[in-house]
């Protein structure tokens, strides 16, 4: 295996586990994305590997990406003063959905471990995974309009699939965060465990998968998700392109103040 600066990467009999090493709430950038996308590729061309697990350290599965971040705002706004591709202002977003979609394009089953909460583009990376094993104290959000933003990482194609149209625009439109019981009950996760018992149980999974046929599995899979990729890819582009549009709002950037001081935001519509 390879060595990885910000996941642990083993492989556990015919099981290949990823897991996210950056706690307490593992926010992504581009280079944690493509880590993740190595490590399915890696897995891929295993022939001994027949399914993977996604789980993460600390209190948060995934928080998504840090729009409070200090180093984030100033790339971004130097990316701001160019000129050129209008997804310029989004600096390494847009990069950071090309590796985003190569996630999709892994070959074999994945089940994400999700013991803490799931937000934003952390959700997106969750509803990825094949499968989702959670607990009560489990959050998943598409916090996105709170932020005065547009969902991305493919969401707008990934949850309503999941969980159907209606509910996805409700989490949409609401940011609400749904709970790990509402989640199961949803079919935003498949099963329901005790916080300290999700990995455990997310390895049994896909132990139980990989017990079946490699090759039925590979044919099948393909099956399944054919065209999830492109379709990703797809959604992508227009996610990103009103990403951009509504980053130059007076509105995003009171979202993510107001995320930051933990207030409601005094959104104006411009």
């Amino acid at each position: 295996m390879s060595t990885y600066t910000d996941i642990g990467v083993e492989k556990v009999g015919h099981v290949g586990t990823i897991e996210i090493r950056r706690p307490p709430l593992n926010f992504f950038d581009i280079s944690l994305i493509n880590q993740i996308a190595d490590a399915l590729d890696e897995f891929d061309r295993d022939i001994e590997i027949r399914a993977s697990v996604l789980s993460a350290q600390g209190k948060a599965f995934c928080a998504g990406a840090n729009f409070g971040d200090p180093a984030r705002q100033a790339q971004e706004a130097r990316e701001a003063n160019k000129k050129g591709d209008p997804a310029d202002n989004l600096g390494p977003i847009s990069h950071l959905y090309i590796q985003a979609v190569r996630i999709f394009r892994a070959k074999k089953p994945i089940v994400a471990a999700v013991q803490g909460a799931a937000i934003g583009g952390g959700l997106g990376l969750a509803v990825s995974a094949d499968f989702r094993v959670t607990c009560p104290e489990a959050r998943f959000s598409a916090n996105f309009t709170k932020l005065g933003f547009h969902p991305g990482f493919g969401l707008t194609v990934t949850l309503p699939e999941l969980i159907g149209k209606n509910n996805a625009e409700l989490m949409f439109y609401t940011s609400r965060r749904v709970t790990g019981e509402e989640a199961v009950k949803w079919g935003l996760a498949n099963e329901l465990v005790q916080q300290d018992q999700v990995k455990s149980a997310a390895m049994k999974l896909a132990g139980e998968i990989a017990e079946c046929s490699p090759l039925g599995l590979l044919s099948t899979r393909a099956t399944m998700r054919a065209s999830l990729a492109d379709r990703v890819m797809a959604a992508t582009n227009h996610e990103l392109a009103e990403q951009t549009r509504l980053r130059a709002t007076e509105d995003f950037k009171e979202g993510v103040k107001a995320t930051e001081e933990r207030r409601a935001a005094n959104f104006r519509g411009r």
